[in-house]
């Protein structure tokens, strides 16, 4: 049996009691450590599982899921991933080969950023398509999110930006050589995902969001030690949110009344929201 686990947010106790048996009952787990990252180490997951954790990176998963697979139609076999098992496709593509292979699987569910960004005080059913922001280079500056953007906003509704993040990536010089050495990893912050939201915006000039648009950035959303800051654009360029993993939410114009009240208890400055509340979004205090 091959099980596919989901870790949710924070640490190693946000595993779900059927996961943490199922993780001790196989004869293999791996962490999989790139899509996103646990808030604790691999010898801290260890410690708590009683069991040895291989970190499976991306080409592993990718090109090579017979390794993962291998005699897990014979023994148990656990894939760890942060968050929901199908918060991203490559995890999908495994239960598929699998399946190929003639193993059973079983998905163990857990919290993601896809629902516990309800923590905001934003209605989840109030939320359009989910975009995803990565790093620009020089010479590639992708805009292909800002139409999902546009729609969600014709339509008033609320846009999660999940922010890119760099594991084990090799500079092109690197890759050419096929030298083994990789990049130390990045973690996209709010402040450079806004920076490169508005420099999009500057390009298109749409309006499907602008510096005075609200947004609502998060940090570590499910530890101890989360961060949620409401305010505008602009304003959340100025903003320390601290350590990984972060996310940026661009609030629709279907705003609620429950949804106000909450973004007002974590404003960045309340005299400038309730302005904009007021002014952009039609409420008032």
């Amino acid at each position: 049996m091959l099980y596919v686990i989901g870790l949710g947010l924070g640490d190693e106790r946000d595993i779900t009691v059927k996961g943490l048996e199922a993780v001790k009952g196989s004869e293999r787990v791996y962490l999989e450590s790139y899509t996103s990252i646990l808030m604790v180490s691999k010898e801290k997951l260890e410690e708590f599982y009683g069991k040895e954790v291989i970190v499976a990176h991306r080409e592993t998963v990718e090109s090579q899921s017979d390794d993962i697979l291998k005699d897990a139609d014979k023994v148990d076999v656990s894939f760890l991933v942060v968050g929901d098992p199908f918060g991203a496709t490559t995890h999908t593509d495994l239960v598929i080969r699998a399946h190929e292979l003639g193993i059973k699987v079983k998905v163990v569910h857990n919290a993601s950023i896809m629902n516990a960004v309800g923590a905001t005080g934003l209605q989840l059913y109030s939320f359009g398509q989910t975009i995803s922001v990565v790093f620009f280079t020089e010479t590639w500056r992708p805009d292909s999110f800002y139409d999902r953007i546009k729609e969600n906003t014709t339509l008033g509704l609320h846009t999660l930006c999940l922010l890119d993040i760099k594991v084990r990536e090799q500079s092109i010089e690197n890759l050419m050589r096929n030298r083994p050495i990789y990049e130390p990893p990045r973690y996209m912050t709010v402040n450079q995902a806004v920076e490169q939201l508005l420099e999009v915006e500057t390009k298109r000039g749409e309006k499907a969001y602008t510096a005075d648009t609200l947004a609502v950035g998060v940090s570590r959303v499910g530890s101890d030690d989360q961060i949620i800051k409401a305010g505008t654009l602009e304003q959340l360029v100025g903003v320390d949110f601290g350590a990984p993993l972060h996310s940026l939410v661009l609030v629709g114009h279907r705003l609620h009344l429950l949804e106000a009240e909450i973004l007002r208890e974590n404003a960045v400055d309340l005299e400038r929201l309730n302005f904009v509340l007021k002014h952009d979004y039609n409420i008032d205090k």
